[in-house]
């Protein structure tokens, strides 16, 4: 007679636990990378400057530049967001570090991009009032008073979801949450680079996301084929209108 082996519940955790981890660790050992410039198109636009209205003590000490769409020199979109369509199901853990500052009456970063569950430090360095409003739909929205006193805010953010966050005190400051369920993501630097790191071999499809040239609804997507311990080159070109 077969005799049934009844496992406790703690057992069968510990066991998909220790399995989910081991197949992270082995990813992250025959990882590629997929790097790749994003850029513009044709002529880069002239910077769009932006009236500052309110608080010109602190916030008009510096020119302000729209950051809806910033092209570098050499034609490298900065603030798009690349993501991989079909990306594996690999755990992520929420960060500790996340900060999103309020410098100058201009949010730093314009993109932040970090994993689900992690709380953002919301800086306030500027010594006025400000009001973080972010326009989550699958998350609670947020429309918190951030007085001078009020040096950091806590906000935690529990699921995956790009959007948008806005100063109700003002009207010209916004900037971009990326909520991330895996580790495959980047935003691109000043000169439009990225780099996503440890990716498991296999084929994917890269998305690029831009406020301006790839919105929500209209991303450019790229194939790529990630090969164990090597890199891969996905770059791509962004349109206007």
């Amino acid at each position: 007679m077969k005799k049934t082996v009844v496992r406790p519940a703690w057992a069968c955790a510990f066991a998909w636990s220790l399995g989910a981890m081991l197949v992270g660790t082995l990813a992250l050992a025959d990882g590629g990378s997929i790097t790749g410039t994003i850029k513009l198109d044709g002529p880069a636009p002239t910077p769009k400057k932006v009236e500052i209205s309110k608080d010109k003590e602190v916030c008009g000490l510096v020119p302000h530049f729209d950051e809806s769409l910033v092209v570098g020199p050499n034609g490298g979109v900065q603030y798009a967001l690349v993501t991989i369509e079909n990306a594996p199901k690999t755990p992520v853990s929420p960060a500790n570090d996340v900060k999103f500052d309020q410098k100058g009456c201009t949010y730093v970063p314009h993109v932040l991009a970090f994993p689900a569950g992690s709380t953002v430090q919301v800086i306030n360095s500027d010594g006025i009032l400000h009001n973080i409003h972010t326009d989550s739909k699958v998350n609670p929205a947020v429309n918190f008073a951030q007085p001078k006193f009020k040096k950091v805010i806590q906000i935690t953010v529990a699921k995956p979801e790009l959007f948008k966050v806005n100063c109700d005190a003002h009207g010209w400051m916004h900037g971009w949450w990326f909520v991330a369920d895996n580790p495959y993501y980047a935003v691109t630097d000043a000169n439009g680079n990225f780099t996503i790191n440890n990716v498991p071999p296999g084929d994917y499809t890269i998305e690029v996301w831009q406020e301006k040239l790839a919105p929500v609804g209209k991303e450019v997507s790229q194939k790529v084929s990630v090969k164990a311990g090597a890199p891969t080159t996905a770059n791509v070109t962004l349109k206007q209108g």
